[in-house]
């Protein structure tokens, strides 16, 4: 492994570990309270909306400018839905799984269904982020070892491991609001953000090839997370609407706010 590939193998440890911390903040979570979950599970929802557009789609847009022979709009629009696409081909999959074990079991297992989804699109969302830090670090061999090249990829790198961090808490704190322990859902919350060094990792040795194809990774990314905001995580947490209508709303806006100024503030 050489100098470039292991520097993005150890920025995107620690994405990751960044990615870690936000989930840990499910260990402040005693006991279930329902209007508190309800409001992080909003303000998960916010973060993913938000992260959708400022880390994923903008850059797709922006590199497809720079490296793509298609129109922009063409290269995030074909993204954006074959994510959506795959969410939802995903989510017939599963259910058909559940139905059948149903069937076997003769008890239902929603709760396994949602939190699949889950995990899967963060998951999908951490791959391509891993993967920008390491072109951002691959492409130093071609650009030099110039101070100013180097830290703006440890720029790139600090950006989106400050990201992950409400990111980890999107994924540890909806598993505390279906039941799980806080130490599982911490496990899982973290275990969203493993993909970043491997998908960083293959972005450093395979950054000539990876500039095209990024653009797609990060709009698919894009739609895969939308989809399951809008179909999983939003209705989740109105469900005690009557009792507290506000607070899931407010989360959602508080969760929105924080990941766009997280975003823009750091490029």
């Amino acid at each position: 492994m050489d100098n470039l590939t292991m520097m993005a193998l150890i920025a995107t440890l620690g994405t990751w570990l960044v990615t870690a911390l936000g989930a840990a903040m499910v260990v402040f979570f005693r006991s279930p309270n329902p209007k508190g979950l309800n409001i992080m599970l909003g303000f998960a929802s916010g973060v993913m909306i938000a992260a959708s557009f400022w880390s994923l789609l903008q850059p797709a847009i922006e590199r497809a400018e720079a490296t793509s022979n298609l129109p922009a709009y063409f290269v995030a629009t074909v993204g954006f839905l074959l994510g959506a696409l795959f969410m939802y081909a995903s989510d017939k999959i599963v259910s058909f799984a559940r139905r059948k074990a149903d069937i076997t079991q003769g008890k239902s297992n929603e709760r396994l269904h949602r939190i699949i989804m889950l995990i899967l699109s963060i998951t999908l969302h951490n791959i391509p982020e891993g993967m920008a830090v390491g072109v951002a670090f691959g492409a130093l061999q071609g650009n030099g070892y110039r101070a100013e090249n180097l830290m703006g990829a440890i720029s790139v790198a600090v950006g989106i491991g400050l990201q992950n961090f409400p990111e980890g808490a999107a994924v540890s704190v909806p598993l505390r609001r279906e039941g799980y322990s806080r130490k599982k859902s911490f496990l899982l919350g973290q275990a969203s953000g493993m993909v970043e060094p491997i998908a960083g990792v293959m972005g450093a040795l395979l950054v000539v090839y990876v500039e095209t194809i990024l653009p797609y990774a990060l709009s698919f990314a894009a739609g895969a997370m939308i989809l399951v905001a809008v179909h999983e995580l939003i209705p989740e947490c109105q469900r005690n609407q009557k009792s507290h209508p506000y607070s899931a709303t407010m989360g959602i806006v508080f969760g929105f706010a924080v990941m766009m100024l997280l975003d823009v503030m750091l490029g």
